[in-house]
């Protein structure tokens, strides 16, 4: 993404500022919302859909993929919300992680981290328990901040 500067021209936007903190607790307020008004919401065939992303996540190795396959999977989990602001804004987030992860995610290590969390969020949308999955999205999201915030921090250049 090109950002205009005054001065400077065109340069080339961070992959990911500083803000991410704040970002994260954005994206927990809104897909948690997205969560109620979902999953009492889900079909059978929007449960084995996410079930699909999550298979495919195991196997894929493609670190552009694995972004979007993540998309995916929680998409399939909000896709029943009746208000398409709340999902059109749940998705700005989503697309900003995911171009996060199609450059860093191999030096992050997450991988199987993620699925288990994903599938904890599965588990708990098939019970249809709402306040369990928003615990368990929760504790995904802070594990993302602090993979991110570690990340961050060992891409910094060592002060002398």
């Amino acid at each position: 993404m090109l950002h205009v500067v005054q001065y400077k021209g065109a340069v080339v936007a961070p992959l990911i500022a500083d803000d991410s903190l704040q970002t994260y607790e954005l994206r927990l307020l809104l897909e948690a919302q997205a969560i109620r008004l979902s999953v009492p919401l889900l079909t059978e065939e929007d449960l084995e859909a996410a079930d699909g992303h999550i298979e495919a996540l195991e196997v894929e190795t493609d670190f552009g993929k694995i972004g979007l396959l993540n998309r995916q999977f929680h998409q399939a989990l909000y896709c029943k919300a009746p208000n398409k602001k709340l999902l059109a804004l749940v998705e700005a987030g989503l697309i900003e992680e995911e171009r996060f992860l199609r450059f860093n995610l191999e030096h992050m290590n997450l991988g199987k981290l993620a699925q288990d969390d994903h599938r904890a969020l599965l588990r708990h949308a098939r019970a249809r328990n709402v306040e369990m999955c928003i615990a368990e999205l929760e504790q995904h999201l802070q594990r993302g901040v602090n993979a991110i915030t570690q990340y961050l921090k060992s891409q910094k250049p060592k002060q002398p």
